[in-house]
C-alpha cells in the first residue's frame, strides 16, 4: 500500500502478538535505564512520537522545527532517526501491521515511566489480564463509541477512538470526562458505548446510564484498558469482514513535502 522505501515490512499480526510484547514492560523500562535519565528529562524540548513514520527530507529541515528534537521510533534506519538530535530506540516494539498497537503502548509506557517509574509493573500486570479477559461488550452490536479520560488519560481516550476508527471504520469520539456533558452526551443512546479510562464520577455515570448507553469503566490500569480497547478494535474489524492489519487509505509511512515542512517551520507558524 505504501510507496515509501521505509514501509517494506509484510503483513502479519495475530491479535495477541500485537500486545503480548508490551505486557512485560515492567522489566523493559527500569528507572535506571539510560533513556529514563535526568539528562533526557531536561532536554526533551520537542519530540516526534513515531507510531507510523512521518519522515522529513533531511536533518536541516527537521532542526528548523524546534531548538531540539527527540524521536521515539521503532525504525532506526529511517529519515526521522537521522534528522533528530536524540533518538530513543524502540525497535524491539516494532510491528508489521499498518495500525500500530504494541508500539503505541510501549512508547506511552516509556513516557509515563519517566514521570512515575513505579507505574510500569502494575500496568504490565493489568495488561496481562487485558489480554485474556473477555471483551466487556459484544462489539458487533455497538453503533457508536465514545471514550472519556481525565488528565493524562484524555490522550488514551483519543488513542482508543483512533484505533477503532482506523481499524474498523467505527464512529468514535473522545472527550475529557467533565466536558462530555456539555453537548456530546446528546448522542448517547441504547446501542452505543461510553468507555471511561479510569473511574467515572457517580454523577456522570448516572446521567450517561439514564440515556440507555452502555457505560464501561474497566477496573484496569488505564494503559491496560487501552489494550482492551485495541482488542475490541480487532474484534470489530473482523466482525465486519475487514482486515485489521491493513485498513483502507492508510500507509505505514508518510513523507512530508517541502510545502508541508514550510507550514511547520517557524516562518509558517
Amino acid at each position: 500500500m505504501s510507496s515509501s522505501p521505509h514501509a517494506k515490512r509484510a503483513r502479519s499480526r495475530p491479535p495477541r502478538a500485537a500486545y503480548s510484547h508490551w505486557a512485560s514492560l515492567g522489566s523493559r523500562f527500569p528507572a535506571q535505564a539510560a533513556y529514563a535519565s535526568a539528562s533526557y528529562q531536561e532536554t526533551w524540548t520537542t519530540g516526534w512520537f513515531c507510531r507510523r513514520e512521518t519522515s522529513v527530507p533531511g536533518p536541516s529541515g527537521a532542526r528548523q522545527l524546534a531548538p531540539r528534537t527527540v524521536a521515539l521510533t521503532a525504525l532506526m534506519d529511517s529519515p526521522v532517526s537521522d534528522a533528530a538530535d536524540e533518538v530513543v530506540d524502540l525497535s524491539f516494539a516494532d510491528e508489521r501491521a499498518v495500525v500500530q498497537t504494541r508500539f503505541a503502548t510501549t512508547a506511552l509506557s516509556l513516557l509515563r515511566a519517566l514521570v512515575h517509574p513505579e507505574s510500569a509493573e502494575p500496568a504490565a500486570a493489568d495488561a496481562e489480564r487485558a489480554l485474556v479477559e473477555p471483551l466487556p461488550v459484544d462489539v458487533a452490536g455497538v453503533e457508536q463509541w465514545t471514550f472519556l479520560g481525565r488528565g493524562w488519560t484524555v490522550g488514551l481516550a483519543h488513542e482508543a477512538a483512533l484505533k477503532l476508527r482506523e481499524t474498523a471504520q467505527a464512529w468514535t469520539e473522545a472527550y475529557p470526562a467533565f466536558e462530555y456533558r456539555h453537548g456530546p452526551v446528546a448522542i448517547a443512546a441504547p446501542g452505543r458505548v461510553v468507555w471511561s479510562f479510569g473511574p467515572l464520577h457517580p454523577d456522570i455515570a448516572e446521567q450517561i446510564g439514564a440515556t440507555g448507553a452502555t457505560v464501561l469503566a474497566p477496573e484496569l490500569d488505564p494503559l491496560a484498558s487501552l489494550v482492551l480497547a485495541q482488542r475490541a478494535a480487532v474484534a470489530l474489524a473482523e466482525s465486519r469482514g475487514l482486515d485489521p492489519d491493513e485498513p483502507r487509505n492508510l500507509t505505514r509511512s508518510i513523507v512530508l513535502s517541502d510545502g508541508e515542512l514550510d507550514l511547520l517551520s517557524p516562518r509558517g507558524a
